[in-house]
C-alpha cells in the first residue's frame, strides 16, 4: 500500500475534473502559464540591464491618492 498505482491517480482525476470542470481548469492552466511565462521574461530582462553603481534614491513624504471609478475590463 506504499505506492499509488495508475489506477488511483485517474480516480483522483476524475474526482478532480468532476468537482472543478474542465473550463475552469483550463483557466487554472492558462493563469499559472502566464505567471511563469511573465517571471521569466522578468528575469530575463533584470539580467540584461547592467548592474547600477549606487543604491536607488529613496523619496519619502509624498502620498499618491486616487479613486477607483470603474472596474477595468478586460
Amino acid at each position: 500500500m506504499g505506492t499509488w498505482s495508475i489506477w488511483h491517480w485517474l480516480v483522483v482525476l476524475l474526482i478532480v475534473l468532476l468537482v472543478f470542470g474542465t473550463k475552469k481548469l483550463r483557466n487554472i492552466g492558462a493563469d499559472l502559464g502566464g505567471a511563469v511565462r511573465g517571471f521569466k521574461d522578468g528575469m530575463k530582462s533584470s539580467e540584461d540591464k547592467p548592474a547600477e553603481s549606487g543604491a536607488a534614491p529613496q523619496v519619502t513624504g509624498h502620498t499618491i491618492e486616487g479613486e477607483v471609478k470603474e472596474k477595468a475590463k478586460t
